[in-house]
């Protein structure tokens, strides 16, 4: 017998669930010989041949760890004070193994199943409170995206809301970090408001100003009171935001306390690594009066059937998929499981424990500072907290360079000045290196316990802060290690995610984050880069972008790629940008319409609106197509000022449009271009290309096709890919050589989860990448057939056959039966599933996503479980159920529901044990199906208050 010495791959069969047997199963069930003849039926003839997929065979899980370790080895790890808002820290031995490492968390989805998200939830309202209880502000959101994104948004909500009419800028101070001021000005263009930068302790005319944003502590180290310039602008009726600093906070008066309107930042340094610039959650806390426009989602206490406390999302209505181009915000993904680090730092190391790190840094700052000046430097700041700016003159250059070679980072202030920034991670070692390293040659060192003796707080004892901070339970109990363990495990059990079972989400692709792609994500080489290290320290990451960016050429059939955008709804945003800065370099500023078919995803419109384009909605055809000769009407009609299409393919509906390269021909004949959401990729990698069948742009989600978890509901990637001639107009950032303004914070955005796709690209290679997406497609269709006799498929191909998703309709069954879709989706969790995406893009519809992940033993008992829901459904519809008093109507049903009074028609083992599987591994739902309503009703927002606590 010959043995194959050569180091076998087995990640394809790894990542993809089905066997060989269940492929053909699966294909004789449809009627299909191979997976190549499947393909060639769902693929419209019009795109075949376009696929470029030139990537080398897939690499052993071994040996593409070795390959990144050896790029992770080329990031050079320094002592780095370069602050800016990224700062070095100690994530928690338990929060890294049991929440970040931990599948049960960063596999979960968007908790808009709130039965079956209440860990994540509470670990998000702790989240919301902590930020409260530190801004001074009554309602915080579950996160946004990064600090400088935040900020923009901040100054799009004070345009909304302000009452100053008549002031069309926005006042930004020049103490805010640069980065914020770049993200803002991007922002702020397609708009039409002018952003002013300058100095608020020189403004005397107040009333051009619609809103302001302020630093505190300022980028620069000081630390200023702001409380007579806020009734300043309080008394033209603008609003003010406070970019402000979580660890400060616990020392300082917080923004509320005086008179901020918003207070944004970063909770990046409670507990999450630097990662070369994210992911990191950024928070945004405003009064009570303007919740309803606040940007991002909410979480709110509501009650269950029950009456029983049980959290959900609130105010849903605010969101984009509802409100579409009048949305408060385009943004689809928070940064859940940064915010849920960041809440569970503030968990395990309490008030007390926070109070003292930020004394300890602050106490560090000012022995440093004194032994500075005693050292004759030049310190600018008298009130500061950690940062400090020193006017080192003609030294500047040559003290960066002496710092490089001692391996330690400060940061780059200008010619002459240069920034000291300290953090948690500092000792009094860090102290005398520092000094050792400014203090002129020959000169002697102050000693750092003779000053620590004498020194005292330089913060501004008017500022002080008189409230107290994290007073509820839930941040006064588990600060040991077991109490911690404890209470994530408590949490993450109370919900379903991936780790359990099937997520059969249509549009939102929930597939495998197979444990080898996770495991560099936590490697120092990757966590512990500043984004503004210099670049000679950074050569690994430069290897890994350039390679994962010519991977994502390769797969897309595009030229370029900006992985910057930090989010899905960022990628949209960035190509959308890039559209319109290439018109307006050929002087084509009139094009401003955005065609949007009817079915597209709510991010589409909104985002259209933000980068300053008129929206004009296109039709589709009974089948769920773009009605083609109305998109030809509405082209022509708007000749002279069409910019852009906005289209998904596949569609989404789920079925590859056979009209798509006409569709891209009637954009481009009447001056557009095509923008092709890449939500829907897992269906077309390796297959065809969007780039090489008329797309001029399109944006990917690395957390769906490209294998990034989703983390509860972020963090996720969204480069875009753009054809050549929109190359120069791709987001630039003060540290890349492009002129675009940036669209987020840092250059490469969420760079140290990008291992992760770069990983799987790395493993799958180009025949496991199609193979990935032919086994997406069989899978659906293979649900799609098992199901079609039960519930009607609403649309599909000329053949008869879907993409990668499937659309139910059970709008007939409301009809028959009474039976709703939330009805059907509350069921599935009695049967251990996550529902399906619901209501869209058609109300009363589900749609399902396998994901070539699930095995056909996963994918046959999701059918099983939808089988026996329409086998109760009849039930009801011939009256052996109680219409109203039914297993649908009561779903899901709770374990201590099970032990009390028992008053249904129907039996308690029908109720929870609907199939003889379940007896092995039930998944009980802590709570009740939730109120909505209620919820939204009678707001509540953060922690419960310690006497309900009492009272309970």
């Amino acid at each position: 017998m010959t043995i194959n010495l050569s180091t076998a791959n087995e990640f394809i069969a790894r990542h993809i669930g089905p066997d060989q047997a269940d492929e053909h199963a699966m294909l004789a069930t449809l009627g299909f010989d191979s997976l190549e003849a499947l393909s060639a039926s769902v693929i419209p003839e019009s795109i075949k041949g376009t696929s470029v997929l030139n990537l080398p065979a897939g690499q052993s899980e071994a040996d593409a760890l070795a390959s990144i370790k050896a790029i992770a080895g080329k990031n050079q790890l320094c002592k780095t004070y370069i602050g800016q808002g990224y700062y070095n820290c100690h994530t928690p031995a338990p929060i890294l193994r049991n929440l970040l490492e931990n599948p049960a968390w960063y596999t979960a989805y968007t908790p808009y199943q709130p039965e079956i998200s209440q860990g994540r939830l509470e670990a998000l309202l702790n989240f919301q409170t902590l930020i409260s209880d530190l801004s001074g502000l009554p309602i915080a959101n579950a996160s946004l995206l990064d600090e400088a994104t935040a900020a923009a948004e901040a100054m799009t909500f004070c345009k909304r809301l302000s009452k100053n009419k008549s002031g069309r800028a926005f006042f930004a101070s020049r103490h805010c970090h640069p980065q914020t001021l770049d993200v803002l000005r991007t922002r702020a263009e397609p708009l039409g408001i002018e952003v002013v930068v300058g100095d608020e302790r020189g403004l005397s005319d107040l009333s051009p100003f619609f809103g302001a944003l302020l630093q505190y502590p300022a980028s620069n180290g000081d630390v200023f009171d702001y409380r007579e310039l806020v009734e300043r602008f309080h008394a033209t009726h603008a609003l003010v935001a406070v970019a402000a600093d979580l660890l400060a906070l616990t020392l300082l008066t917080p923004p509320g306390e005086f008179g901020a309107d918003v207070a944004i930042g970063s909770a990046q340094r409670f507990g999450v690594p630097l990662g070369f610039g994210g992911p990191h959650a950024a928070y945004f806390a405003t009064r009570d009066a303007f919740k309803r426009d606040m940007p991002g989602r909410l979480v709110g206490v509501s009650v269950d059937r029950h009456g029983k406390p049980a959290l959900r999302l609130a105010m849903q209505t605010r969101e984009q998929h509802i409100r579409r181009e009048k949305a408060t915000s385009n943004i689809c993904t928070a940064q859940v499981l940064l915010a849920n680090m960041a809440s569970m730092y503030a968990v395990y190391h309490g008030p007390q424990g926070l109070t003292q790190i930020a004394r300890r840094v602050h106490q560090l700052t000012a022995i440093l500072a004194k032994g500075l000046t005693a050292l004759g430097l030049n310190v600018e700041q008298i009130e500061f907290f950690d940062t400090l700016t020193l006017h080192t003159g003609s030294r500047t250059a040559a003290l960066h360079a002496k710092a490089h070679a001692r391996h330690i980072n400060l940061r780059v202030v200008d010619d002459e000045r240069l920034g000291v920034s300290l953090d948690e991670t500092c000792g009094p070692s860090d102290v005398t290196a520092l000094w050792a390293l400014l203090a002129a040659e020959g000169q002697a060192l102050p000693d750092v316990d003779t000053l620590t003796a004498t020194v005292s707080s330089t913060l501004p004892p008017a500022l002080l802060r008189q409230s107290p901070i994290l007073s509820h339970p839930v941040f006064n109990r588990y600060h040991s290690e077991t109490e911690l363990m404890r209470y994530l495990r408590r949490l993450a059990d109370k919900d379903l995610a991936l780790d359990r079972t099937m997520i059969p989400l249509g549009s939102c692709t929930m597939k495998l984050n197979a444990a080898s792609e996770m495991i560099p994500v936590t490697w120092a080489e990757f966590g512990n880069l500043h984004p503004f290290a210099p670049a000679e320290q950074s050569q690994g990451y430069q290897q890994l972008t350039t390679e994962l960016e010519a991977m994502l050429c390769a797969a897309t059939g595009y030229d370029a790629i900006s992985l910057q955008p930090n989010a899905g709804s960022q990628g949209e945003y960035a190509g959308l940008l890039a559209i319109r800065a290439y018109h307006q370099s050929r002087g084509d500023e009139r094009r401003d319409i955005c065609l949007i078919p009817s079915s597209a995803h709510g991010t589409n419109p909104a985002t259209a609106n933000m980068a300053g384009m008129r929206v004009v909605v296109t039709a589709c055809d009974a089948r769920g197509n773009v009605d083609i000769e109305d998109l030809r009407a509405k082209a022509i009609e708007h000749r002279e000022h069409l910019a852009a299409l906005m289209i998904t393919y596949p569609s989404t509906h789920g079925v590859f449009e056979e009209g798509i390269r006409e569709i891209c021909g009637i954009i481009h004949d009447n001056g557009g271009q095509v923008y092709i959401d890449g939500a829907n990729m897992n269906a077309m990698v390796g297959l065809c290309a969007p780039g090489k069948f008329g797309g001029d742009v399109s944006h990917l989600n690395l957390h769906k096709t490209f294998c990034i978890p989703h983390g509860g509901g972020g963090p996720g990637v969204g480069p875009i890919g753009v054809k050549s001639h929109l190359t120069p107009f791709l987001p630039g950032h003060a540290s890349l050589p492009r002129t675009q303004g940036a669209v987020c914070a840092a250059p490469f955005g969420s760079a140290s989860i990008l291992p992760i796709t770069w990983m799987y690209i790395r493993m799958m290679g180009g025949e496991g990448l199609k193979r990935a997406s032919q086994m997406a497609i069989l899978n659906a269709n293979y649900i799609a057939r098992r199901l079609e006799e039960h519930y009607p498929v609403l649309y599909s191909g000329s053949n008869g056959l879907v993409a990668h998703e499937c659309i139910l309709d059970l709008r007939p069954l409301k009809d028959s039966s009474g039976i709703s879709v939330d009805d059907v989706a509350k069921r599935l969790i009695d049967f251990g599933f996550h529902a399906p995406t619901m209501s869209f893009p058609v109300a009363g519809t589900l749609m399902i996503e396998p994901t070539e992940s699930e095995s056909k033993h996963e994918l046959d008992r999701f059918c099983d479980a939808m089988i026996r829901i329409r086998e109760e459904i009849r039930a009801v519809e011939n009256g052996t159920l109680d219409k109203e008093d039914n297993p649908l109507k009561n779903a899901p049903h709770t374990a201590a529901e099970m032990v009390g009074e028992w008053t249904h028609p129907y039996s308690r083992e029908q109720a929870v044990y609907p199939v003889e599987s379940l007896i092995e591994g039930k998944y009980w739902p802590p709570v009740g199906r939730v109120d909505n309503v209620f919820g939204d009703r009678n707001l509540v927002c953060a922690c419960p208050s310690i006497e309900s606590y009492q009272e309970a």
